[in-house]
């Protein structure tokens, strides 16, 4: 329950520094941000409608998605963060607070990047292309600020299109900055190996399959002191992913034993294709 309460907490509070990077130090320069949120500068930019209700319209059918593809417990606070984004963009002010767009833009695209990389480091996406983001990092090697950077290259062309190719580079140096900041709190791209010693093998296998877009190896082992039958179930993970497995292990299995070290290379079969 504390866990629950902290994680929506936190929720609140990267929403909130996500709407004051929008409003305090992009948007009043006229440049965008990174995903769906970049969008809904652009539109009401150019319509004057409002960014909130903006920024729910155009996660909507994303969430959907999400929400058949990812973990129930995160796309849940997904959809809270979605929803706390959008108030904090209609409530939040837009000021501006320096004469330098550049300084701005730094700034903004670092103080996006913290409340995205704290959001995403918890257990949930602040919706839209994150979550496009999180389900092709699942299945490669690749970090999740850099497909970010890359999924957000419309954003930088419409930039150029409808304003000035100047705004568009700063709106390209502020998506890339933010990126990089994500990267440096979200480490989710780090492979983990994970080694899971259990008499509920079967059980545990069947969990992991259904939840969790990785492969597996199930080897027959006994206990040392005991000499009771074990199985010993290795898979590799992304830091992402951590959490959940061992949730998943010691809801069916509470004396599970689970050992975790970093991966340097992974070569193979790394994704499972989920049916």
């Amino acid at each position: 329950m504390k866990s629950t309460v902290l994680k929506y907490m936190i929720t609140v509070i990267g929403s909130l520094i996500i709407a004051i990077s929008f409003n305090v130090f992009l948007l009043p320069h006229g440049v965008l941000s990174s995903g769906i949120s970049g969008l809904a500068l652009l539109f009401h930019i150019l319509f004057n409608i409002d960014t909130g209700l903006l920024n729910i319209l155009l996660n909507l059918p994303l969430l959907i998605l999400g929400y058949m593809k990812l973990q129930k417990s995160m796309m849940w606070n997904t959809i809270f963060c979605v929803i706390m984004v959008s108030v904090f963009l209609s409530i939040v002010p837009v000021i501006q607070v320096s004469d330098n767009p550049l300084l701005d833009v730094v700034f903004g695209g670092v103080i996006l990047g913290i409340g995205i990389g704290i959001i995403l480091k918890f257990s949930g996406t602040t919706g839209g292309m994150d979550i496009i983001a999180i389900l092709i990092s699942q299945r490669s090697n690749v970090p999740i600020g850099l497909i970010l950077t890359l999924l957000n290259g419309i954003i930088v062309l419409s930039s150029g299109y409808f304003f000035d190719w100047g705004i568009a580079l700063l709106t390209l140096l502020s998506i890339y900055i933010s990126g990089k900041t994500i990267d440096t709190i979200y480490t989710s791209h780090i492979k983990l190996t994970v080694n899971i010693v259990t008499t509920q093998g079967e059980a545990i296998k069947a969990a992991l399959i259904d939840n969790i877009y990785r492969g597996m190896t199930i080897m027959d082992a006994h206990g040392g002191y005991s000499n009771e039958p074990r199985q010993v179930i290795m898979m590799v993970l992304t830091r992402y992913e951590l959490k959940d497995v061992i949730q998943i292990c010691k809801a069916i299995d509470g004396d599970s034993f689970i050992h975790v070290y970093e991966t340097t290379e992974v070569h193979g079969n790394f994704a499972h294709n989920h049916p």
